[in-house]
């Protein structure tokens, strides 16, 4: 348990770690795939990107920043219905709704102070607004952002260091940030409208499906060992209900209630599938601050998260094809 603390007191306000690139294989002198039909375009944060090692390999060479990883939910949906489907997938990990709407973005890659492994290739080129890779011919965008936005990453790695010291006990965190979040909501919000604007206006015939947050905390926080980096570290019960219910849940419904605007978009809810597979939970679908002593994951889908996700993206999906 050491190690554990040590390792998480060092994460800093990076965000997850991923692993090594694999080369793809392609089998010499095969006939090259039949162009899909239809073109999907996928957009998002490391929750869409993958990110982590749980959540599988980063796959590209040259790599870029981004953390895609081979079994995220894109990736996942890509293999199921790649005859019917061409993905162009530029989610990004750390992305704000910014970054896909217009802003042009730095990767972070596995940027982690010691004792993580450095990376070689860091810092990376900044890659287009994610909205660049939409156009007249894309029929479906799924985007799955706004956590960034909120600072739900910047509110993890205060809460930790405010919860030390309590046993567990009382509100700390929400006692100093509470005040912050409804204008940050109210900032996701904005943000989301207007770039739901841009990808219409870029894509006006494309189907926008909005892919929710997953759910991250249980609703009985009893279930949340105080002082775990592989769960919430030293977060107190007390604030992980006010997380839950102040922070991650009016964050879905601003994202739903953005999307309920636009006749063009549907909101895919991943909240209500996954509530008992929450960090806490036995069979966890979301990693805690740590997978393992030397590997972090900082609040983030693993691969079982990430097949949920992508069976309900599918069935929308397919649905498009009407």
């Amino acid at each position: 348990m050491t190690r554990f603390r040590t390792a998480f007191a060092l994460l800093g306000s990076a965000a997850a770690l991923t692993a090594g690139a694999v080369v793809p294989v392609q089998v010499a002198g095969a006939p090259p795939a039949a162009a899909a039909d239809h073109q999907w375009v996928a957009l998002g944060d490391s929750y869409s990107a993958g990110a982590i090692p749980a959540a599988g390999d980063v796959f590209e060479v040259p790599r870029d920043g981004c953390n895609r990883t081979d079994r995220s939910y894109p990736r996942l949906i890509d293999r199921d219905l790649g005859p019917l489907f061409d993905l162009t997938d530029v989610t990004c990990d750390a992305a704000t709704i910014d970054h896909v709407t217009d802003e042009a973005q730095e990767p972070i890659g596995r940027h982690l102070p010691p004792p993580f492994p450095e990376d070689p290739d860091y810092p990376f080129p900044a890659v287009p607004p994610q909205s660049a890779a939409v156009g007249p011919g894309t029929d479906v965008i799924t985007v799955g952002i706004g956590g960034n936005t909120l600072g739900f990453g910047a509110i993890l790695k205060k809460c930790p260091a405010l919860g030390q010291g309590t046993g567990g006990v009382g509100t700390p965190c929400k006692d100093a940030l509470a005040a912050s979040v409804p204008a940050k909501l109210s900032e996701v919000a904005r943000d989301y409208d207007r770039m739901l604007d841009v990808l219409h206006e870029r894509a006006p015939h494309a189907k926008i499906l909005a892919v929710g947050y997953p759910t991250v905390i249980p609703a009985d926080t009893s279930k949340c060992r105080y002082d775990d980096p592989a769960q919430f570290a030293s977060i107190t019960a007390g604030d992980l209900d006010w997380l839950r219910k102040d922070v991650l849940e009016p964050l879905n419904e601003a994202i739903e209630k953005s999307t309920g605007t636009q006749d063009s978009a549907d909101f895919i809810d991943l909240y209500d599938s996954s509530k008992d597979h929450s960090v806490c939970d036995a069979d966890k679908w979301v990693e805690g601050f740590l997978t393992a002593p030397d590997q972090p994951s900082f609040v983030h889908p693993n691969a079982l998260g990430h097949r949920n996700a992508a069976d309900h993206v599918e069935e929308a999906l397919l649905d498009t094809l009407g």
